[in-house]
Parts: C-alpha cells; sequence; structure tokens
C-alpha cells in the first residue's frame, strides 16, 4: 500500500495577499508529510481582489493545484462542497486562506487520524481574532445551539482533517443551506480534537461580520430544527391561557361590581399584540415553506466559470 493522499481544500475570498505564502507552506508541510501524494484545491468565491489571478499563477506551474473559479458569490461553505466535490485523497484537510490556520499544524491533524479517528477537528486554543470576532463568533454559537439544542464549542471552525469515509459520505449532502462543521457533527461518525496554533488574520478583515453570522444562523437553524415553530405555538397558548383568564377576570368584576370595565384601551391593546404575534407566526411559517421550496427546485448549489488541473467532476 502507498502513501496515502491528502487533499487540501482552501476558500478563497479577499486573500489576494496571503495565497502564495499559504502555498508556500502548505508545499512545505506536506512535502515532508507524504512526499509529493497531495493536491490543493483553492476555491475562489467570486472574490473581489486578485485571489483569481494568483491562483492561476501557482497552478499553471504546478500539477498538484487544482484551481476553481465560481461564477458568483456562493459562500464559503458552498465553496468548501466544490472543494469537497473535486478532491480525490485519501484524507481530506479543510483550512481558511487568510493564515489565521497554520499549515504546519496538519502534521499534528495528520498523525492524530492514523489513531482511527474518522474527524479530527482544530481546536483553536487560543484565538487570535479581535473582541469583536469573538463577540459575534460566541453570539452566532449561542443562537445556534439554543434553537438547534446543540452545545457548539466557538473555538472550533473549519479547520479540520477527515477520512475517505466522511468524504464520499459529505458528497451526499444535496441542501441549499449549508455549513461544513454541522454537517461533519450530523454524521455521527468518531471524532476528536486536538490544540493547534492559530494566527492573527495578516491582511484585510474577515469577511463574517456579526449581520452576515447571524444570518448563517438564521438560514442553519430554519433548516436544521422546527424550535422557531414550536416557540410560536407555545407563545400562542401562553397568550391563549392569559386571555382566559384576564376575561373570566373582568367577568366577575363585572358581575359583582368589583369594578367598572372600561374596555376600549385593553382591547385595541390587545387586538395589537395578538394580531403582531399572528402575523410573526405566519411569516415564520411563510419563511420554513420557502426553505422547502428552495429545496425543490434543484438548483446547484455552485457553478464553477473556470477549472485549473484536475479532473472534471463526476455526476
Amino acid at each position: 500500500m502507498g502513501t496515502p493522499k491528502i487533499s487540501i481544500v482552501v476558500p478563497c475570498y479577499c486573500c489576494e495577499k496571503s495565497i502564495s505564502k499559504l502555498y508556500f507552506r502548505l508545499t512545505k508541510t506536506l512535502s515532508k508529510l507524504v512526499s509529493d501524494s497531495y493536491e490543493i484545491i483553492f476555491v475562489n468565491d467570486q472574490s473581489p481582489m486578485n485571489d483569481w489571478e494568483e491562483i492561476e499563477k501557482i497552478a499553471q506551474n504546478d500539477v498538484k493545484v487544482i484551481g476553481l473559479n465560481f461564477s458568483k458569490n456562493f459562500g464559503q461553505h458552498f465553496a468548501i462542497s466544490a472543494g469537497v466535490d473535486y478532491c480525490t485523497g485519501d484524507f481530506l484537510v479543510v483550512m481558511d486562506g487568510d493564515l489565521q490556520d497554520q499549515p504546519e499544524e496538519i502534521e499534528k491533524l495528520y498523525h492524530k487520524i492514523q489513531e482511527g479517528y474518522n474527524i479530527v477537528y482544530a481546536r483553536r486554543a487560543e484565538r487570535k481574532d479581535s473582541f469583536l470576532k469573538k463577540l459575534s463568533s460566541k453570539l452566532f454559537y449561542k443562537t445556534f445551539d439554543y434553537f438547534t439544542d446543540r452545545k457548539s464549542d466557538n473555538t472550533i471552525a473549519n479547520f479540520s482533517i477527515v477520512n475517505k469515509v466522511v468524504i464520499d459520505a459529505f458528497k451526499n449532502f444535496k441542501e441549499q443551506n449549508r455549513m461544513y462543521p454541522l454537517f461533519l457533527n450530523w454524521m455521527g461518525f468518531n471524532f476528536t480534537y486536538i490544540d493547534v496554533a492559530h494566527a492573527n488574520r495578516e491582511d484585510g478583515n474577515s469577511s463574517y461580520n456579526l449581520i452576515k453570522l447571524l444570518k448563517l444562523a438564521g438560514n442553519n437553524i430554519l433548516s436544521n430544527s422546527n424550535k422557531p415553530l414550536r416557540l410560536g405555538i407555545n407563545i400562542g397558548f401562553i397568550i391563549t391561557l392569559c386571555s382566559f383568564l384576564f376575561g373570566l377576570y373582568l367577568m366577575i368584576g363585572h358581575f359583582f361590581n368589583f369594578f367598572k370595565v372600561e374596555g376600549w384601551t385593553s382591547t385595541m391593546v390587545s387586538i395589537w399584540f395578538i394580531g403582531g404575534v399572528l402575523s410573526f407566526n405566519i411569516g415564520l411559517l411563510g419563511i420554513y415553506i420557502g426553505k422547502i421550496f428552495d429545496e425543490t427546485k434543484g438548483k446547484p448549489i455552485y457553478i464553477i466559470k473556470e477549472q485549473i488541473n484536475g479532473k472534471a467532476k463526476l455526476g
């Protein structure tokens, strides 16, 4: 049996200045680890910077580098999905392209997965992010965990290694809403964590701000949980119970002359309140129906405009 092949998937968006550095450090690490039995897949998510030009330069001089260029901006997790679809390795490493995920840490991940795990997550023991980035990340996971009844670790992101079994299983996912770590977690394969070094972002800013993170959380909550609908039912039940008790209180007060019932203000407030709750729940139900509609369209989850090196995806 020969040396196992490692595939590295790197989604790129505004990583122009770090791509060549990342490539150099990856080749140095991988050559020491598995000789020339590797491939590096850069996926350009229609970056407004010159990411694709940098990828082209590298791929034209190294056949082990595959460049995929999206026709438009689909999103980071769609770029990861494209890389997984095109990879041919026995092991797959997914990492960000901004050099915060350190290429040298792949050696730790690779040796750990040799112990028989299907998935090894890289845990950023000391995150080198700004206070706002850490706060927004924490809010994202708190919101997501509450509505999906999960327990996530905000020190873990996309940086990980998986084996062939997980790669093949991931390729079967067809959902329009995607989140790579969530899919890995859902599969139920045996996994472990390993602490890795995390670096400061060398150039630019993260494309994920608080609004984008909350939007990502919202999309994945609606795609993976019906808890918002159940909360709507619970709120409706509580309002109905309170209305019944309040009505009973007013009837008793009226018949026993405890007080004079002045109904207009309370009635209007109640109508507006209940109307708002109903509108919210109908809107929420509409969003769920919209998500179902999106899934039934059968649109491709991404479109490749250009490809350099590598084989075309089968199927």
